[in-house]
């Protein structure tokens, strides 16, 4: 239908729907295509017809990341967000020719009046020779010749998300905008797999993009650290095993146990866990009696004893998708071993933090937690002294900001 353009052009097209109520396309009429380049990640639209021999018409492509527009019922008039992730989503509004475009809203002049960053992509090869993509984000005022701390936040694939605004808030992960706005360097690269081998898999590829970063010359080697929930939890956990490139890592609600998790329950869906290690994202390949071998090598605790990274863990006592015991299983392992490792719970919630109050709350320890070994900031007390049941309400309180004032 698009003439073989989106291959040409490592462009994938989709259908924009502009009337709610359509049930089928017209053949004979033209109809608009949202467009995103694979390489760059740049995006914009195209005009094409299923009837007729005439390529796809680019109406607009740039570097930024824009929403399905919505159209004016009687008239033509389009209306989209637009946005990258040093300019917030206003509101523009354009016609079917995408000629001119109006910014109807200004957001970005709150943005505007703090400290940033910019985002580029990084082109590297895993240790296999795959090509692979990193998003790369860079503090406001940049200076290529100093040394920056870099943090590492995985997951699977993530460089799809370059042009995405990200606002500063807390949570249960690192916000990107925050770190970078503080000093860091902050690197998402993606990842591929081979069936069988999820942990080297990651390894062959993360390790690969940190150095494409390091050989840019401003990294500063002994102040690299890395964080990752749920299944970057995990790939992290894995990796800390293989490696002590790192110099802090924040592995949240990971699995450590593939034999034990196997035969669990995601307790959100009822679901058993077998599934996703035989065909989904664990990527076994199997069950665990076809490949029992598989199942411990890709399992962190069995080689916790290599384990050199101080870590950061959170495991909450009510996760509906990894079960809490993962995260105690690994926290005790490197604690019999004397490892350095600190372990976050917070009673009745999830497998991400909802409550604000806990998101501030481990929002900060996570910064203290890089900062320390990154920056060499002072370590806080609780890394020294730990934090007592009782005093655990009172050491949030002591943090509590009103939620009448944003951050």
């Amino acid at each position: 239908m698009t003439d073989g353009i989106g291959r040409k052009e490592k462009t994938t097209l989709r259908y924009v729907r502009l009337d709610p109520k359509e049930r089928s396309i017209d053949p004979d009429k033209p109809m608009l295509l949202s467009a995103e380049n694979q390489e760059t990640r740049d995006s914009g639209f195209y005009r094409d017809k299923v009837n007729g021999d005439a390529l796809p018409q680019k109406l607009l492509m740039a570097a930024k990341d824009f929403n399905a527009p919505a159209k004016a019922k009687d008239a033509d008039v389009l209306i989209m967000t637009a946005s990258r992730f040093d300019q917030f989503p206003d509101i523009w509004v354009t016609n079917s020719n995408f000629r001119e475009l109006k910014r109807v809203s200004n957001g970005d002049a709150q943005r505007a009046n703090y400290r940033w960053g910019t985002a580029e992509m990084v082109s590297f090869k895993n240790a296999d020779g795959v090509p692979l993509k990193g998003m790369l984000l860079k503090p406001e005022n940049f200076d290529a010749r100093k040394k920056y701390p870099m943090i590492v936040y995985i997951y699977e694939r993530l460089s799809q998300g370059l042009h995405q605004f990200r606002n500063p808030s807390p949570g249960t992960s690192i916000n990107p905008t925050f770190y970078v706005s503080n000093g860091y360097l902050v690197f998402m690269p993606d990842i591929v797999y081979t069936i069988g081998y999820p942990g080297a898999s990651a390894l062959k590829c993360v390790l690969p993009g940190i150095q494409a970063v390091v050989d840019k010359g401003f990294v500063n080697e002994d102040a690299i650290g890395i964080q990752g929930h749920s299944w970057g939890g995990y790939q992290i956990a894995y990796m800390v095993t293989q490696t002590n490139r790192f110099k802090a890592a924040a592995p949240g609600a990971l699995v450590a146990n593939m034999t034990s998790a196997y035969s669990g329950i995601r307790w959100g869906t009822g679901l058993p866990r077998q599934f996703q290690y035989e065909r989904t994202q664990s990527r076994i390949g199997g069950s665990l009696w076809e490949y029992p071998l598989r199942f411990l090598e890709n399992s962190p605790i069995f080689q916790a004893d290599r384990v050199q990274t101080p870590l950061l863990m959170i495991h909450n006592d009510e996760d509906d998708a990894v079960p809490w015991y993962q995260g105690i299983e690994y926290f005790l392992a490197l604690r019999r071993l004397g490892k350095e490792a600190y372990m976050f719970t917070y009673n009745g919630e999830k497998h991400g933090l909802r409550k604000r109050i806990n998101q501030k709350d481990y929002t900060r320890r996570l910064q203290e937690f890089f900062d320390h070994f990154l920056k060499g900031a002072p370590a806080p007390e609780w890394m020294e002294k730990g934090i007592p049941y009782l005093q655990r309400e009172k050491e949030k309180e002591k943090y509590r900001v009103s939620e009448d004032v944003q951050p």
